[in-house]
C-alpha cells in the first residue's frame, strides 16, 4: 500500500498533468513517450536535458512574459489565443508542441509542426497602433522562437543539478533551431552567442503595452487556479520574474519603486531565485513519480 510521501507525489503528478497536458494526459504521454518509431534526438542529447527538466515550468512563465513585451506578437496573442478565456488550452497545445518535437517519434513530431503551420496561417490581423500582423511573418516566428530558447536554458543553467557545458549549450541551441525552421524560420540561432544577439536585436521593438502588462497581472497576480495550489505556482513565478533581464521587468511594470532599488537585486537574488529552486525543485520530484509514463524503462524521456 502506499504512504503519505507516495500518494502525495502522485496527486502532484497528476495534478501537473492535468493542467499541463490536459484531461487527455495519459494518452498524450503514450503517443510521446512511449509510441514506437525513431526519435529525431537522443535521451542524452542537450535538448533532451534542457527539455525534460523541471526548470521548464519557470522558463515557461519567464518566455510568456518576455514575449508578451513585442506588441505584434501580443496583439495576435490577444486576438487569437484565448489566453484568458482558455489559459490551460493554449497551454497544452504549447506543452504537446515542445514534448512531441522533442521526444516523440519523428512522424509524429511532423504532424504537430504541419498541424501549427496550418494555423498560423489564420492568425492574421492589425494590432492596436494600425499594423497588420500575421503568425506565419518570419520575423515574428523568431522572436517567439529566441525568446522561449533563451528562457528555457536560462532556467535549466539555473536550477539544474548538471547545466550544460558552453559546448552543450551551443548543441542545445542549434537542435532547438529544427523546429524552428520546419515553423517558418529562417536561419534559427545555432550557439549560444548568436541566440543572444538575435534577442538582443529585438530590445527597440519591445513595448509596454497594456496587453503586456495584462499578461504579467493575469500570470503574477491572478493565475488560473484553485487558491489552495497558488503558493506552489506562485514559487515558479517568482524565479522566472528573477530570471527576467532588468529592462523587461521594467517594461512589464515588476519594478520596485525608485527609492527601494538598492534592495531589488538583492532580494531576487537572495529569495526569488531561491523560491524558485523550491519551486522546481517540487515539480522535479512529482514528475519521478515511477508511474508517470515518460519515467518507464522504454520511454525515450530522461531525468535531469
Amino acid at each position: 500500500m502506499p504512504g503519505p510521501i507516495s500518494t502525495a507525489r502522485r496527486r502532484l503528478a497528476l495534478a501537473l498533468r492535468d493542467r499541463v497536458a490536459g484531461p487527455d494526459a495519459e494518452r498524450r504521454a503514450h503517443a510521446i513517450w512511449l509510441a514506437p518509431g525513431e526519435r529525431r534526438f537522443a535521451p542524452d542529447d542537450p535538448i533532451c536535458r534542457v527539455q525534460g527538466h523541471s526548470g521548464m515550468y519557470a522558463g515557461g512563465i519567464r518566455a510568456l512574459l518576455l514575449q508578451s513585451l513585442h506588441p505584434l506578437a501580443m496583439a495576435g496573442v490577444g486576438e487569437h489565443s484565448g489566453y484568458r478565456g482558455d489559459p490551460w488550452g493554449r497551454l497544452q497545445r504549447t506543452s504537446e508542441f515542445i514534448a512531441m518535437t522533442t521526444f516523440g517519434p519523428i512522424e509524429s513530431a511532423q504532424r504537430v509542426l504541419d498541424r501549427i503551420n496550418r494555423v498560423h496561417r489564420t492568425v492574421v490581423g492589425t494590432s492596436a497602433d494600425g499594423r497588420p500582423y500575421s503568425a506565419t511573418d518570419p520575423h515574428l516566428l523568431r522572436w517567439v522562437h529566441v525568446a522561449e530558447i533563451d528562457s528555457f536554458l536560462t532556467a535549466h543553467q539555473l536550477y539544474a543539478r548538471t547545466p550544460l557545458t558552453p559546448d552543450e549549450a551551443d548543441t542545445y541551441v542549434a537542435q532547438a533551431g529544427w523546429a524552428a525552421r520546419e515553423l517558418g524560420i529562417p536561419d534559427p540561432p545555432t550557439t549560444a552567442a548568436e541566440l543572444r544577439s538575435q534577442l538582443a536585436a529585438y530590445g527597440p521593438e519591445l513595448e509596454s503595452t497594456p496587453g503586456a502588462r495584462d499578461v504579467a497581472r493575469f500570470l503574477l497576480l491572478e493565475p488560473p487556479l484553485p487558491w489552495a495550489a497558488r503558493p506552489g505556482f506562485w514559487l515558479l513565478a517568482a524565479g522566472a520574474v528573477a530570471m527576467l533581464p532588468a529592462h523587461a521587468r521594467d517594461l512589464l511594470g515588476l519594478r520596485l519603486p525608485e527609492a527601494l532599488r538598492p534592495v531589488e537585486e538583492p532580494l531576487l537574488r537572495y529569495v526569488a531565485t531561491p523560491l524558485g529552486a523550491l519551486g522546481t525543485a517540487a515539480v522535479g520530484w512529482a514528475l519521478s513519480d515511477p508511474r508517470d509514463p515518460r519515467n518507464a524503462p522504454e520511454s525515450s524521456a530522461v531525468g535531469a
